[in-house]
């Protein structure tokens, strides 16, 4: 149904990215398409100047909506928000953490600029289970920025600046400092006694969006600062140029981002080792991924008393005891 979807009328072109991006991920995700067509059902509605045609066109939104979730009935990242807002905060992350890392490796392909475009888009569509974190507001506003930025380096014939850019604040600091002259160090014929604690300067201030670590570290970086990404274009291009560019699968294995939702992975297995099966108090042999999807239960149920949602919280409590009881999933 939703590969016959109408053209959109002219007067509902501000959704039409929202669409698009539902439109693929329509094989890929069904739980990120449903979410972008009922994020873009929201903004529709709010549009005044509505006549027959946007009309017709957003019940037949709503109906694909209906039935979708009808056919989904027991998923749920598509029946409760709760799970569908960790789910998508999840995959915008991931998309996020790999086009930056791709950013600052200096690799600016149109993947990049796609993922980074489509995670601000799932950050938009975030709105719909309420007011945004500070980080994922911070992450959206990166990410479109970056977007922008990194497409119109390319169309204009310009390499683009890996990572954050320097700030005005940042520039007059470095003009100051050189016009200071050489330090005491560098004027002295010798060398100065006993090895150097500086530590070498980063070539771009973060910004409040550090270097995530590479694959292994053991350190997890901080949260982002609420200082937003350098001054550029902020304001997202109106129409979508990367049409045409298929975003990248998030890896299914992301570094360790700064906060946000986090998948359980379990613990690594070396080559050639076999995880010993896990029986509970009952006797009942557990596997890895019964242990995960209970330990998924007990995440959306914790999700769930954040926002006060009691019922949620007991439900997915007691799928989580059935399953490590009996080893059936309810």
């Amino acid at each position: 149904m939703a590969s016959n979807l109408p053209e959109v009328p002219a007067s509902l072109k501000t959704i039409s990215h929202y669409l698009k991006t539902a439109q693929e991920h329509d094989t890929r995700d069904p739980i990120v398409s449903y979410w972008c067509r009922l994020y873009a059902l929201q903004l529709g509605m709010k549009i005044n100047s509505q006549g027959v045609e946007e009309r017709k066109f957003l019940i037949y939104v709503m109906d694909w909506l209906e039935t979708t979730k009808k056919a989904n009935a027991d998923n749920d990242c598509i029946i409760h928000e709760v799970a569908a807002q960790a789910y998508l905060e999840n995959y915008a992350l991931r998309l996020f953490l790999y086009a930056d890392k791709q950013d600052r490796a200096g690799n600016f392909g149109k993947n990049v600029v796609k993922a980074f475009y489509t995670a601000g888009m799932l950050y938009d569509v975030m709105q719909t289970f309420g007011e945004l974190t500070e980080e994922v507001t911070q992450n959206r506003k990166y990410a479109k920025w970056k977007a922008s930025y990194i497409h119109n380096c390319l169309k204009n014939g310009e390499t683009p600046v890996p990572g954050p850019m320097k700030t005005d604040e940042d520039n007059e600091l470095d003009n100051e400092l050189a016009g200071l002259g050489p330090g005491p160090s560098e004027r002295n014929d010798e060398p100065m006694a006993g090895p150097s604690n500086t530590q070498p300067q980063a070539p771009y201030p973060s910004m409040g969006f550090q270097s995530w670590p590479q694959p292994g570290g053991g350190e997890q970086p901080p949260a982002p600062i609420s200082s937003g990404p350098p001054s550029g274009p902020t304001n997202f291009v109106t129409n979508d140029p990367f049409s045409n560019v298929k975003a990248p699968t998030p890896p299914s294995e992301p570094e360790k981002p700064p906060g946000g939702f986090q998948p359980y992975t379990g613990p690594a297995v070396t080559s050639g080792e076999v995880p010993a099966p896990v029986f509970n108090a009952t006797g009942v042999q557990l596997t890895a991924d019964q242990l995960t999807k209970a330990q998924k239960y007990c995440k959306w149920a914790g999700s769930a008393l954040n926002y006060e949602d009691i019922k949620t919280a007991i439900d997915n409590l007691q799928k989580a005891l059935r399953l490590l009881q009996t080893g059936q999933d309810s």
